[in-house]
């Protein structure tokens, strides 16, 4: 993904300009090192204590803790993904496949060109990878499409029903990925092997050391507790950003700039919710400058939300609690139309 392309029209390009001259882009190896850091140590002492605690069901205290560093592991690969930690795509690049495939138990290869496909065409019908219709219809007016009693009755009930699915979330994402990497659809011939391989790792680990120290029922009830804890918090950290913005029809010709900033909706919060959701809670700043640092995008926002301002280009933002009652207003909408 690119940072600043001129071409995308002369309003993202002024602003481009701005955010490039107050060094917005720059990387920030410092926080990066830290944080890389911080979160390496506490996955390492989760799964320590795994290992003391042993076959007791106090272990399953750990295991939200566990579902926490997943989650904050997998935020740094999204920030490898999209160039943020080095400057060169390769040290990227084996950044996101070890902390996702070795770490979390999740493609790299097969999440990023999902994610960049949404990144290009957010909440776009028939090219957005995230507003597919699945287990969920995202977009009013296409309920009808759904076949049987039970199946209509379930998107009618879609709403109530989006925080109990974002419990198999974690189950899910493996499964895909599992998917994708033996079907060859994941990443670069480069890095298919070392994703195949370090993601074997990371399963057979997983696996290993659960149910060679703990009962069976203890290491059932773990891996339920710590991937369902997983998805519901990774799902809870993406839901606000677009649902309930506007969609966009599969022929839509806005620019860029108006493309990124309409579909997006950014989060209140202080830092504490800066790192709960790994910066996406600034999506707008995100979607324009996807190579921005995470710790820039703070800064980038008075910036750039005074910019749309002056344009007159309408700039979300809501608190949290808000971001999902809009979210699941449009779910039910979605749910009930056709």
């Amino acid at each position: 993904m690119t940072t600043v392309d001129a071409a995308r029209g002369t309003l993202y390009a002024q602003l481009a300009r701005q955010v490039k001259a107050a060094g917005l882009l720059e990387r920030r190896p410092g926080y990066y090192a830290a944080r890389i850091s911080a979160t390496v140590a506490a996955y390492a002492a989760l799964w320590a204590a795994v290992v003391l605690i042993g076959a007791s069901w106090w272990v399953l205290l750990v295991a939200p803790a566990m579902a926490v560093a997943y989650t904050q592991l997998a935020f740094l690969g999204h920030d490898a993904g999209h160039k943020q930690v080095f400057r060169g795509r390769r040290a990227n690049d084996l950044l996101g496949i070890a902390v996702a495939d070795l770490g979390v138990g999740l493609s790299f290869g097969w999440w990023i060109d999902k994610h960049n496909r949404h990144h290009a065409h957010p909440n776009q019908e028939g090219k957005d990878p995230d507003i597919e219709p699945g287990a969920l219809v995202f977009v009013e007016g296409r309920a009808h499409t759904r076949r049987g009693r039970i199946v209509r009755a379930w998107t009618r009930l879609q709403a109530f029903l989006f925080f109990p699915l974002l419990l198999l979330e974690g189950l899910n994402l493996r499964v895909a990925s599992v998917r994708a990497l033996f079907r060859g659809r994941a990443a670069s011939p480069r890095y298919r092997m070392l994703e195949i391989s370090l993601f074997a790792v990371n399963l057979g680990a997983y696996f290993a050391v659960l149910f060679l120290l703990l009962t069976p029922g203890q290491a059932a009830v773990f891996i339920a507790v710590h991937l369902g804890l997983f998805g519901l918090y990774m799902g809870c950290s993406f839901a606000p950003n677009h649902k309930g913005m506007p969609v966009l029809p599969v022929d839509d010709t806005t620019d860029f700039l108006h493309r990124q900033v309409l579909t997006s909706r950014n989060v209140d919060g202080g830092r504490l919710v800066d790192s709960v959701f790994g910066g996406l809670n600034y999506q707008i700043e995100h979607h324009l400058f996807p190579s921005m640092p995470r710790p820039n995008l703070r800064r980038a926002q008075p910036m750039i939300r005074r910019f749309c301002h002056e344009h007159q280009i309408a700039y979300a933002q809501t608190g949290l609690l808000d971001s999902y009652r809009q979210a699941l207003r449009h779910l039910h909408a979605a749910g009930r139309t056709g």
